[in-house]
């Protein structure tokens, strides 16, 4: 993990060779640092850029080799208009800046002219966007490493340096937050099983949380027979795995998260064609969104009570498995037609949806889920599916996105499309038809709710990208961590 330091900027206390990166305005004076550089080289910065026509337009660069100075290298990252300037603007600059000083051990970033606050969060994106997963990479050559290991970002004087110290924390919290939802969401299938994911959350307590694990015996004493009914084809024990903050006042009731966590799903009976079968080893990513979003929580000292919820299965054939027509008892009591064995996360959200409303009556419940893929056909890889049963809450997931980058669209729901999961022979069956396949799994689930305000969030086409963006490299992305952190942050911590 990128380690970041905060000192103040002056170019006569840069080591020699130092690689150095500047966020620049495109409007406005030039920072001090930047004119201090211009002067020591004799103004080649500014022959440069003229040269160039670079116009430090948003997450432009520019990156000059040797300029003298003492300096390997200097990196010009544009930030746009001032007037424009917004967190996420900085953030995808400091990720910007990153990825182009990763073939030096040591960086340094420039952020002369902007608030420590500013400064922080240009930090957390240079962290996010160095973010790598190489845990299984045993032949890679040094020059495609990268080399990157410590970034200090530096600010314009003293008080700016502490104001950014201050800001950092809370920040780098959520940042090890994302990070370990990639790492749990990049992992392959035969290493995360539903036993070694609940291992690896039971190993959080170090962080304050409070972890509660349930095995097949205590879920069949609850009723979890939605659940049990998916894992009967593995012989990988499922898991439900219960996080508990307690960062509020005593006796406020909980918000909570709850995660689909199906660690590979091969669609059981109703088997999944070959091709993209290997990308449900990141069926699980509902679940580890949550279990980052918790250690995120704990991780800064949030002033709230949080329940995270994850339910944790393998979806396979076997012997054993379950079956198209079979009819399953859930927590609830609600009895379900299992017509595909394909449609399998709804059932385990099922259990943990009405199990969570029992035992800890929360404010509020999302759930997280990799769902459907009728949501990407909709949707694509621009917004994740929100549907929910309370405008106000909905409200605020949509400005919580947008405010994070991580957006939301809001879907419909309604007795029509309720009609469509009706069974001949149970109380619903688990499957609507295509036509509005993505609305008919969150028609389901809210079967499971009752009056609690809820929101469900199908992430299916956002939980993995194919391409590198600024703070999110190609793969995991842990979306959904930022976004309900921001909702926690901005409307239900003690004193907001």
């Amino acid at each position: 993990m990128l380690e970041i330091n905060f000192a103040e900027g002056r170019l006569d206390t840069l080591p020699d060779a130092a690689a150095l990166a500047l966020l620049v305005a495109e409007d406005g004076d030039r920072p001090a640092l930047f004119n201090a550089i211009d002067a020591a080289t004799g103004g080649a910065v500014t022959r440069s850029l003229q040269s160039a026509e670079f116009t430090f337009g948003r997450n432009k660069t520019c990156i000059l080799h040797g300029p003298g100075a003492g300096l390997s290298r200097v990196v010009l990252v544009g930030l746009g208009r001032r007037a424009d300037l917004e967190t996420r603007a900085l953030e995808a600059a400091g990720s910007t800046a990153a990825g182009a000083l990763r073939s030096a051990a040591a960086g340094y970033l420039s952020v002369d002219g902007l608030s420590g606050e500013q400064a922080a969060h240009a930090a957390l994106g240079a962290r996010l966007g160095a973010y790598r997963f190489d845990r299984y990479r045993t032949r890679e050559t040094a020059e495609d490493k990268p080399r990157l290991a410590s970034l200090t970002v530096l600010a314009g004087d003293f008080g700016t340096v502490e104001a950014a110290r201050a800001a950092w924390p809370a920040l780098e919290a959520v940042a090890h937050g994302v990070a370990l939802t990639r790492d749990l969401v990049s992992e392959p299938a035969n290493v995360l099983s539903p036993p070694v994911f609940a291992e690896r959350i039971e190993a959080l307590a170090s962080l304050g949380l409070e972890i509660e694990t349930l095995g097949p015996a205590e879920m069949e004493r609850l009723g979890f027979g939605a659940l049990l009914g998916v894992a009967m084809g593995s012989d990988k024990e499922p898991r439900t795995v219960i996080m508990r903050w307690n960062g509020g006042a005593a006796g406020t009731a909980p918000v909570a998260f709850i995660g689909k966590g199906v660690t590979f799903d091969s669609g059981g009976i109703s088997i999944k064609p070959a091709g993209g079968m290997e990308d449900m080893k990141w069926d699980m990513a509902g679940a580890g969104t949550v279990v980052g979003l918790m250690a995120a929580l704990a991780g800064r000292r949030a002033r709230v009570n949080a329940i995270g919820v994850v339910g944790l299965v393998e979806n396979m054939l076997g012997g054993s498995a379950q079956r198209p027509g079979d009819v399953v008892k859930s927590h609830s009591g609600q009895t379900i037609e299992v017509l595909n064995t394909d449609a399998e996360g709804r059932l385990v959200l099922a259990d943990v949806l009405s199990y969570t409303i029992e035992r800890f009556n929360p404010r509020f419940m999302v759930d997280l889920a990799t769902l459907t893929g009728a949501i990407i056909v909709g949707l694509g890889h621009e917004h994740a599916g929100l549907f929910c049963n309370t405008d106000s809450l909905a409200q605020q997931l949509t400005e919580a996105g947008l405010a994070t980058g991580e957006a939301v669209w809001r879907m419909p729901l309604g007795d029509s499309y309720d009609k469509l999961i009706r069974s001949d022979i149970a109380d619903m069956k688990n499957i609507g038809g295509r036509p509005g396949g993505a609305i008919t799994a969150a028609q389901f689930l809210k079967r499971f709710v009752g009056t609690t305000p809820w929101a469900h969030l199908d992430i299916a086409g956002m939980a993995w990208s194919s391409k590198d963006a600024p703070g999110i490299p190609k793969g995991a992305t842990a979306f959904g961590v930022r976004l309900l952190d921001r909702l926690v942050t901005a409307h239900y911590e003690d004193g907001v």
